[in-house]
């Protein structure tokens, strides 16, 4: 069989190039990503930074514990605590101490990502000044970095600034250094300090304060900003290799078994004559599994070298993206290459298998039958599975919807469904391609001449071949429509949201981290005919089942004002019921029944039993809890909202209220525009990555398969020619059925986006938070037309070629 299959292919060398190249790139694709995704799985140890030098640094309790059965829980906190005042006095009995205190800088023409500091920190990273001197003075400061040289006047959120030096060290920030008596104005909460004493003594002298810290040596990176950023990189990278392996392998098996099945049925004629030649059914399967074992063996073997070819090109993509920290790079993992090789290669056989089995039991005169025109090109097995398929994805999306909506509303819930239906809508696309092809081509059949008519006729004569071209285009319009439009429907609803909450006339933000200050809202409430509401961002605790720690974003406000200046989607009690007593939850809580108690921690780690005084709608999980101030201890305000009552407050009198302290009041619409949700950058690289590596490969592979197509029909084309068409005609005839596959692709590919989205529509519906499906038309539009370029292009260069030929043949033949 082996010696067979290798004379077939040396006959067949388009189908083999096809079949090669389809799974070559699959495997590859497989490979890359399995390749970024294992090394993605650990990150280097890192060392401190900003306190390299310090000798000991104690840090405030930052982060919640809580026991349960099956073990402790922990969420970092959202206002952590500073070190308790008690224990400061006895440290500074052990030696020097410095409080430490980190505040965003924004600075006209400075860099994005500015960070203050106390000048006696710098010592510790360590910096040393290498130009001009430390600043003395409250408009003084130093800088590192080249951005600003001396003498050079800085505008920033909390004044002007003049730099009277520059310091040089670790280039891991963008530090801006204050006097520490203006940074302790800018700045007053400290969370940490640096103890210059022996670290013995300062863990006897912290022992018994709660959740208080003593970091030595690598411990104390811990101090710096972020010190989980690694950790929190590595499951960013998780998720986003993660999604994109997923959806590639996905594409790439999809694509790489309709194109190995498509080549099997592509040789019905020959298996006919085969048959009548007496080869039984068991020399056919043989024949076809042992080409597709070759091909195989070959195609994943050149895809795992391709593979480790680009693994690398997608890490330094990542890095420059920002999507990956700058230490990423492919390591040495030997597991992907097993995975893309065996999965290729099981790919390959399964794609043969079903088509082989039915090449087999098929009788000599019928196989010479069906050469002709497809009479049956949809099997039980293929429409059962079908079927089934599109049952399964129709059982799920109704048991999601009415047990738990938000499901359908996560983002690993949203990329995987398309999956099931693209499927499903693949095998059964048989039984739509003739009504669909007749359709689509009824008005072209009703012009003159002969083309449309002929279009028609071929693709609905041809139901495998058009099944197989339309399958790359109908995979990649469903994707782009499933996912970005997902995207667009979640962050349409949360913008309506935003809107339909807002009753406030204008809404103020500050300037910078630290929120607005005491003498501010002092002047905003002094402004006549107006109501103002003063809102700080916080967060609750609770513990679910006795085990789950949950993390629930909460604001903290006055019920009254809070009542007059904001619309919530309150399905339960009153929002003026709150008070210093009670909460407002939503939907989503194990307990939200008006007047049960519920223990909660709030922001600080304080434990608290509060009643419930009111439930929200779920709607898109933004709607977080309602607590009082005095339940959100050491919040900052971080938003005013004003509304006016008899007319006579304007916009100036705002922002003369707010003075130079650099907060921006806008009305409302400007302030719901400036709110409209996007999508995070990372999870909008993550789909582009994923939509246009589908794009490509997809790409490739409908240029590949309509090449396989349209060589196949040469024999069909001369015929044309014989019955006295000539060669522009024919052409002409080969790109019109190209472009009515590829749009009977993106028809499918459309309808199943569609139906996704409407999945994710009645999930909102259900969450009260109706909003229109926001399908993206000019993305799908964009699929669809380099789709029908590389068609027409895969097409016609092919027939011209076949054309040609056989014109050369025909004038040899007369001569």
């Amino acid at each position: 069989m082996l010696s067979t299959a290798l004379r077939t292919l040396r006959t067949r060398r388009v189908t083999f190039v096809g079949s090669f190249v389809a799974l070559a790139l699959g495997v590859a694709l497989i490979n890359v990503m399995g390749l970024a995704l294992a090394s993605s799985l650990e990150a280097p140890e890192r060392k401190p930074e900003r306190f390299a030098a310090a000798p000991v640094v104690v840090k405030g309790m930052d982060t919640l514990r809580v026991a349960t059965p099956i073990g402790e829980r922990t969420k970092p906190l959202a206002q952590p605590r500073a070190v308790p005042a008690e224990v400061v006095a006895r440290l500074k009995r052990l030696g020097t101490v410095v409080e430490d205190r980190s505040f965003a800088v924004r600075a006209r023409g400075g860099p994005a990502n500015l960070v203050g500091h106390p000048w006696s920190t710098a010592a510790f990273a360590p910096y040393r000044l290498d130009g001009g001197r430390a600043p003395k003075a409250a408009d003084e400061v130093a800088v590192s970095g080249d951005w600003a040289g001396l003498g050079t006047r800085l505008r920033t959120d909390t004044g002007t600034v003049r730099v009277v030096g520059t310091v040089a060290g670790p280039a891991f920030e963008n530090a801006v250094f204050h006097t520490d008596a203006r940074a302790a104005d800018i700045a007053p909460r400290s969370l940490q300090l640096v103890v210059d004493a022996d670290p013995a003594a300062v863990r006897d002298a912290v022992r018994g304060s709660e959740g208080v810290q003593v970091l030595t040596g690598d411990a104390r990176r811990y101090a710096d900003a972020d010190p989980d950023r690694d950790d929190e990189a590595l499951t960013a990278m998780n998720a986003l290799f993660g999604t994109a392996g997923g959806v590639s392998a996905f594409v790439s098996v999809f694509v790489v078994a309709s194109t190995f099945a498509f080549a099997v049925a592509q040789r019905r004629r020959e298996f006919g004559l085969l048959r009548t030649a007496g080869a039984t059914p068991g020399q056919i399967r043989r024949t076809v599994v042992a080409e597709a074992l070759l091909i195989g063996v070959l195609a994943s073997a050149a895809g795992c070298v391709l593979g480790s070819y680009g693994a690398p090109k997608l890490a330094a993509w990542a890095v420059q993206e920002r999507l990956a920290p700058r230490w990423f790079t492919i390591g040495d993992h030997s597991w992907p290459y097993h995975l893309a090789f065996w999965t290729g290669l099981f790919v390959a056989l399964a794609g043969v298998l079903a088509a082989s089995w039915r090449a087999g039991r098929t009788g000599p005169a019928e196989a010479l039958r069906e050469a002709a025109v497809d009479t049956r090109a949809m099997t039980w097995g293929r429409g059962l599975a079908g079927a089934a398929l599109l049952l399964t994805a129709a059982v799920t999306l109704t048991l999601a919807l009415l047990s738990d909506p938000g499901d359908l509303l996560h983002r690993k819930t949203y990329v995987a469904r398309p999956m099931l239906l693209i499927t499903a809508v693949a095998l059964l696309a048989p039984l739509l391609v003739r009504p669909l092809a007749r359709l689509i081509a009824w008005l072209p059949a009703q012009l003159p001449g002969a083309t449309g008519m002929l279009v028609r006729e071929n693709i609905a004569a041809g139901v495998r071949r058009t099944a197989a071209v339309a399958a790359p285009v109908l995979v990649t319009v469903a994707l782009a429509g499933s996912l970005l439009g997902a995207t667009a429907t979640l962050n349409g609803a949360g913008a309506t949201e935003i809107r339909e909450q807002t009753a406030a006339d204008f809404v103020i933000t500050p300037a910078g981290d630290a929120g607005f200050d005491a003498a501010t809202l002092k002047k905003l409430r002094a402004v006549p005919g107006t109501e103002v509401s003063a809102t700080s961002s916080s967060a609750v605790y609770v513990l679910e089942e006795g085990v789950a720690l949950i993390k629930s974003e909460a604001r903290a406000a006055d019920p009254r004002l809070l009542a007059a200046t904001t619309r919530l989607p309150v399905t339960a009690g009153r929002t003026t019921d709150l008070d210093d007593d009670s909460i407002i939850v939503n939907e989503e809580w194990e307990r939200h029944t008006v007047g049960e108690r519920v223990d909660v921690r709030l922001g600080d780690g304080t434990k608290k039993s509060l009643r419930i005084a009111a439930v929200m709608a779920t709607g898109t999980g933004d709607n977080g809890a309602y607590v009082t101030p005095r339940n959100a201890p050491d919040a900052p305000v971080d938003r005013v909202d004003v509304r006016l009552t008899d007319g006579t407050a304007t916009a100036a009198a705002l922002r003369d209220a707010v003075g130079s302290s650099g907060a921006a009041v806008a009305t409302a619409e400007e302030w719901v525009r400036a709110k409209y949700p996007e999508t995070d950058r990372t999870t909008r690289m993550g789909f582009l990555l994923v939509l246009g590596i589908a794009l490509l490969y997809t790409g490739i592979s409908l240029a590949n398969t309509m090449v396989m197509a349209t060589s196949d029909r040469a024999r069909d084309l001369a015929v044309l020619r014989l019955a006295g068409a000539t060669r522009g005609q024919v052409l002409r005839l080969v790109g019109a059925e190209a472009l009515t596959v590829v749009l009977l692709g993106s028809v499918l590919g459309t309808l199943v986006a569609g139906l996704n989205l409407a999945g994710m529509w009645g999930a909102l519906g259900r969450l009260s938070a109706w909003t229109s499906v926001g399908l993206p038309w000019a993305a799908l539009g964009a699929t669809a037309g380099v789709c029908a370029l590389l068609a027409v292009l895969a097409a016609v260069v092919p027939a011209a070629l076949a054309l040609r030929r056989g014109d050369m043949a025909a004038r040899r033949a007369r001569h």
